[in-house]
């Protein structure tokens, strides 16, 4: 076969994947050389293909040199061998694997730049609030990810602080909602610069249409969709811009229903923007809120539900408009180019980790024996926590009695600055258990979004001056490898 530089290569897809194929082997082809092109044999999704789908449908001119298929595609690729008289071969599962298939050595970065749904963070009951607290709360929202300020009322009061507030966020050069049905609460929210009203039902329609600002329509019960259908006519007549929002319930109260209204409004309001507000879901569901909002994400995106209203005001939502912003990338570049939204990004694995490695235990025991320091190695795997020096070899689930077992190998040597740092470690060895993350001793833990956990440092380790026990070849606790055990690698 032709050197790779001089190869052409026709890549098989389906219609969803092309577009990222296309990035991806622009990339691979600037860095190795070669010319390519791709056929898409009339199907959509790339997992689909099958070699005698592709025996009917594909078409491969003279010049190629090889075929490269979807690693999906199933069936005996040595039919379509002898069809076009060249190699054929299935690549990766996942495009982005590519870089690595022709020994690039890495996956090819992903573009989450784009998105399609609008992030509307209410700041619950703003109006009882000192206005500062508001401001730094909306300003934090904005950092987050909000594109708009939900002013958040209390029904059955009427403040005279809401043109003051909408005035101070619209100064900050943020864009704001009001949330409210008191008149005189909305008129002077949309005079202080709101832009639109939550929420417009038969309640309100009467004055609410005649304010010049933009509404969010709901039903008068969420179970009665067929209010919508005229409340969605008088504002119409009215030329009054809306949205409309059918209403999500709370999990246990007609979840699943809910969710049919949301799917039939996008089938009888084919063209009208639709807002979902999801702290039904989030608030009320006592559950960590990443997850429920990537799913959520998703359902807007595919029935193209344009702007979500969010809060974050119980412990487990706390960062739920930064979830958000993280979910709504992830949603659209999964369904616009037909992938899982899968090894995109790791931000909204805060728990446990997107990866992990494991050592197994004949390796950990082969270090241990090989150990000629004083200095100490801590491991977290197998469900325990393994402590190693030259001295001994301790394993167990309890920090506390493997610390006492080692300050009796040591004859008690062990000084305070090195005793906190091997608390330290074991205590972030012992949440990587309990967690199921990947422990690395003195590296920090990855928390997505929320970043990473601060691990020993050439700052806070304890140097050679802290020790009492130790060997001249190396001085501090560290991570090694079998070939680092004889203690020559300084740090």
């Amino acid at each position: 076969m032709k050197p790779l530089h001089e190869q052409r290569i026709l890549f098989v897809t389906g219609r969803l994947a092309e577009p990222a194929l296309r990035d991806v082997i622009q990339q691979i082809a600037e860095n190795l050389g070669f010319s390519w092109d791709i056929a898409v044999p009339g199907i959509q999704v790339a997992a689909l293909l099958h070699v005698q789908l592709l025996l009917k449908r594909l078409d491969v001119s003279a010049d190629f040199d090889r075929i490269i298929l979807p690693g999906w595609c199933q069936g005996d690729i040595g039919l379509l061998e002898s069809k076009f008289g060249r190699p054929v071969e299935t690549g990766p599962k996942d495009l982005r694997d590519l870089p690595e298939y022709f020994g690039l050595g890495k996956k090819a970065r992903v573009n989450l730049d784009r998105y399609s749904i609008e992030i509307i963070g209410e700041i619950n009951h703003a109006t009882r609030q000192p206005l500062d607290a508001v401001i730094r709360e909306a300003i934090r929202m904005r950092q987050s990810g909000a594109d708009m300020i939900d002013v958040g009322c209390v029904p059955g009061e009427s403040s005279s602080g809401v043109y003051e507030i909408v005035r101070q966020l619209r100064a900050e050069g943020l864009r704001v909602s009001i949330d409210s049905f008191d008149r005189a609460e909305v008129e002077a929210a949309v005079n202080a610069g709101a832009e639109l009203i939550l929420s417009c039902n038969s309640s309100n329609i009467d004055w609410v249409t005649t304010i010049g600002a933009e509404v969010v329509v709901i039903p008068d019960h969420p179970s009665d969709f067929d209010s919508l259908h005229s409340l969605v006519q008088q504002v119409t007549e009215s030329r009054t811009p809306f949205r409309i929002d059918p209403i999500i319930e709370p999990i246990g109260m007609g979840f699943a229903a809910s969710l049919q209204r949301y799917m039939r409004a996008r089938q009888q309001f084919p063209n009208t923007p639709i807002m979902m507000g999801i702290g039904n879901v989030t608030e009320l569901t006592e559950t960590d809120s990443a997850g429920v909002n990537m799913v959520l994400a998703a359902i807007c995106e595919e029935l193209g539900i344009q702007s979500v209203l969010t809060t974050q005001v119980i412990p487990w939502c706390r960062t739920a408009i930064a979830e958000l912003n993280i979910a709504r990338r992830l949603a659209w570049y999964a369904v616009s180019n037909g992938v899982l939204p899968k090894h995109l990004s790791s931000d909204l694995v805060m728990l446990r980790d997107p990866r992990w490695q494991g050592r197994s235990a004949d390796s950990l025991q082969v270090l241990a024996e090989a150990i000629t320091d004083a200095n100490f190695r801590i491991f977290a795997e197998d469900g325990q926590i393994h402590l190693m020096n030259r001295n001994g070899y301790d394993v167990g689930v309890s920090p506390f009695e493997i610390f006492q077992k080692a300050i009796l190998r040591s004859g008690n040597q062990i000084d305070s600055p090195h005793a906190f740092y091997l608390g330290y470690e074991m205590a972030r060895a012992e949440l990587a258990l309990h967690l199921g993350k990947q422990y690395e001793q003195d590296e920090p833990m990855r928390w997505g979004l929320l970043g990473t956990l601060s691990a020993s440092s050439s700052v806070h380790r304890p140097g050679p001056a802290d020790q009492t026990e130790r060997s001249p070849e190396a001085s501090e606790s560290k991570s090694v490898t079998p070939s680092e055990a004889d203690g020559d690698v300084q740090r």
